[in-house]
């Protein structure tokens, strides 16, 4: 295998002018999937797929995809490259825009080399990956791998009562049927870890073997409102009080455990959301993560227990909603070892790890091999503009995934 290396500025230069894509009069990055900003931002990818000379589809669901074949291999699997290019609220430009932005560098290194291999390579900007609009997240990997139908995700509402199928025709990213790429022949994902384990251990690149389980719910507690002054504490069903004791509760458990479960409360909601009545109600969002399914199950047993338990101490009604759950992932182990042999072959360490966060690639692993690389983030900062992934991290990220795709794609 010929010892290839990207275009550093090349690749550097699209992430920071992706990176300009969606911000507002006061600077803040923000391009929700189906949005005005994510059509800018598509409408600037699908310019540089066409300017690298690569077939473009899009599919039913808006995932765009660049492929490069050529005669020697156009009827084999393509070896698929991906991530994608939607944001959070107030983002940094890494998340997700680096592997797809990387997936369209080592294609084109690889073309300009005159790389002769046995499958077509090609990257994916899977959409809504984020989920901040439409739930449940990762949700064009999803419908690719078959786990969720078209219509039921085009029919999805948002936050703001558009309709995804809707908002994908309005922006002119409302594939047709029959225009996605089938079962790869594999799957890689080069990402930012997103977390500040790398750059504590002073390693620069991971070698993702698994991936945390997922469970979001919504839960409501029922209370009574009543005046906040006259009411005495002893004779008060307050759902604002019982949402506080749940999340300390969840924060405790966590807290204390010896194992790596993580929860969070991210979204909450009090009615009538007065400073001077007693909330009857508290609507709020609970993220539980763990690697091991059935601690995870166990998590959601020990939340449900402390409702119910809550319900009866405090005389309340509380009730859940899943909004999404998705099982733990072990990438495959030959991938995994192949991105260790390659950072090697660079003379890069590297670290096997567990992903805290959801990615397109757990989706793509119920379909194909898939596995993922990682590269440090400045004090674990990810979903936040200060979101940083140091320019040599970034370059050397890349050409392991050049190196690991031309052997992936060799046979």
């Amino acid at each position: 295998m010929s010892v290839l290396s990207i275009d550093a500025e090349r690749l550097l230069s699209r992430i920071r002018d992706l990176g300009e894509v969606g911000r507002d009069g006061n600077g803040r990055l923000t391009r929700l999937a189906a949005s005005e900003a994510d059509k800018s931002g598509r409408d600037r990818l699908v310019q540089w797929l066409r300017d690298a000379d690569l077939e473009i589809a899009v599919d039913q669901i808006g995932n765009i995809f660049g492929v490069w074949r050529d005669a020697g291999n156009a009827d084999k699997a393509p070896m698929l490259i991906g991530s994608h290019i939607d944001t959070v609220i107030d983002a940094g430009i890494y998340d997700g825009c680096y592997g797809v932005l990387s997936g369209l560098e080592v294609i084109q290194t690889l073309m300009e080399a005159g790389t002769a291999l046995a499958h077509p390579i090609a990257i994916a900007a899977f959409t809504n990956e984020e989920g901040v609009r439409y739930a449940p997240d990762m949700m064009g990997s999803l419908v690719y791998a078959g786990g969720l139908s078209v219509d039921e995700a085009l029919a999805t509402v948002g936050t703001d009562g558009s309709v995804l199928g809707e908002e994908l025709r309005r922006i002119g990213y409302a594939g047709a049927a029959g225009t996605d790429l089938g079962k790869p022949h594999a799957y890689v994902e080069l990402h930012v870890e997103q977390g500040p384990v790398l750059e504590r251990e002073g390693v620069p690149i991971g070698a993702v073997e698994n991936l945390q389980g997922i469970s979001w719910q919504r839960v409501t507690i029922e209370g009574v409102a009543n005046h906040a002054g006259t009411t005495p504490m002893a004779m008060r069903r307050d759902a604002g009080y019982a949402a506080a004791s749940v999340i300390g509760f969840l924060h405790d458990r966590a807290t204390n455990s010896n194992t790596p479960t993580v929860a969070t409360v991210g979204c909450i909601a009090l009615e009538p959301n007065a400073i001077n009545v007693i909330p009857s109600r508290a609507t709020f969002t609970v993220d539980l993560r763990d690697p091991d399914a059935e601690r995870l199950k166990e998590e959601e047993a020990a939340l449900a227990g402390y409702l119910q338990d809550l319900a009866a101490a405090e005389n309340m009604t509380t009730s859940t909603e899943r909004l999404a759950r998705f099982e733990p992932v072990t990438f495959d182990a030959r991938i995994v070892g192949l991105i260790e042999e390659a950072a090697r072959r660079r003379g890069l360490a590297s670290k096997r790890m567990t992903s805290g966060a959801g990615h397109d690639a757990q989706m793509i692993a119920r379909i194909a091999p898939a596995a993922m690389i990682f590269v440090p983030s400045v004090g674990g900062i990810s979903h936040n503009p200060r979101e940083h992934t140091a320019d040599a991290d970034l370059v050397a990220g890349a050409n392991v995934l050049l190196d690991l795709i031309q052997r992936l794609a060799a046979n």
